[in-house]
Order: C-alpha cells, then sequence, then structure tokens
C-alpha cells in the first residue's frame, strides 16, 4: 500500500434516510460530511474521472467469519479490551449492507479504471457522542499517506482468523460479487 499519486478515495460510509452520516475524502482534498446518496455519486464520480488505478476505503465490514458449525463469528480486529464491535453486530449489518449497495453500484456502472478496494475500520473509540466522520477519513488516509509509520494498523487476510477452523469471505459474496478478503485499515484510538 502506497500513497503514490494520491489517487486514494476515503468514505466513512453511512445510511441514513435523513442525515449526513457519511464522511468523504478525496486525496488531499478537505474532507465532507454528505448524505448516502450523495457519498455514492462522489464515489463514483471521482473513480470515472480518474486515469489509471484508484483506491477506494470504505469503512464498513468487507470481509465476513463464521466457525466450523457455520455461525457467525467475529473477526480478530473486533476485539479489544473486553469490548466488541462484530460485523454481524446491528450497526455492523447496517453499513455492510450501505457498503453492498455501493459496491453494487459500481459494478454497474461498468467503470473503466482499475479499483483497488480496503477495508476501513475506526471503532474503539473514546468517549461518547456522535460520530466525526471527517476525522475517520482523516484518521485513515494519515495511514495510508504514512503506512511506513503504521504498519501495525494494516491487517491482511491471514491477521483476521482468530482460530484455525474459522472461514473468512468477502461479506458480498452472497450477492455474486467476489473480490477476495481485503486488506483492512484500522485506526488505533489514542488513550
Amino acid at each position: 500500500m502506497a500513497w503514490g499519486g494520491g489517487k486514494w478515495i476515503f468514505l466513512d460510509i453511512g445510511f441514513s434516510s435523513t442525515k449526513r452520516t457519511c464522511g468523504f475524502a478525496f486525496g488531499n482534498e478537505a474532507p465532507s460530511r454528505l448524505s448516502f446518496g450523495e457519498g455514492r455519486r462522489k464515489v463514483l464520480e471521482r473513480i470515472r474521472t480518474c486515469q489509471g488505478t484508484v483506491s477506494l476505503v470504505i469503512e464498513a465490514p468487507l470481509s465476513v467469519c463464521f466457525n466450523t458449525i457455520g455461525n457467525p463469528k467475529g473477526r480478530r480486529i473486533e476485539r479489544q479490551d473486553g469490548q466488541h464491535r462484530y460485523w454481524h453486530s446491528p450497526v455492523g449489518c447496517m453499513v455492510m449492507a450501505a457498503a453492498l449497495y455501493l459496491i453494487r453500484g459500481m459494478y454497474d456502472a461498468n467503470l473503466n479504471s482499475e479499483l483497488r478496494v480496503f477495508e476501513g475500520f475506526v471503532s474503539f473509540k473514546k468517549g461518547t457522542g456522535a460520530s466525526d466522520h471527517e476525522k475517520d477519513v482523516r484518521q485513515l488516509r494519515e495511514i495510508v499517506r504514512n503506512s511506513q509509520d503504521y504498519q501495525d494498523c494494516i491487517y491482511t487476510s491471514d491477521d483476521l482468523i482468530i482460530d484455525t477452523g474459522d472461514t473468512l469471505q468477502n461479506a458480498f459474496r452472497v450477492s455474486g460479487m467476489d473480490f477476495g478478503i481485503p486488506a483492512v485499515i484500522m485506526a488505533k484510538q489514542k488513550a
């Protein structure tokens, strides 16, 4: 993973019918807060207008895990200090559904650019209150820009499985869109 020419799109995806629950940033541009529909359009517009490879980071579960008897199971990154933020929890499923509609839109748009997809994971935040979607995309962008300093924030598929019998798969495989297991970029929260 390298910043390269900066053709990176960061989307902290939300799925509200009335609120701006998506954080969006492209390259070095200032982050903005958008509705789901606005965010989806911006992502597609940026991909269409970029030449060459575009990297997209979506802050939502893009892979899922099941145990040996086929039940949903958390991934290693989803447990921290006795807390969990599993992909199969209500919030995880909601943003995964939002990502599904985004990805489906990209598939249907027949985009010509080569697209690399990464999962962003910004969770276990200190304090309470509403999410700062612009801050979340800033954190993910900082990790990508300076990936040599944040090696402990980048996880491959081998890093996600807890037990050897676990089955990890692309979250959208069930809908016929399997693009493999994306690497996860995890923003670590400061105490």
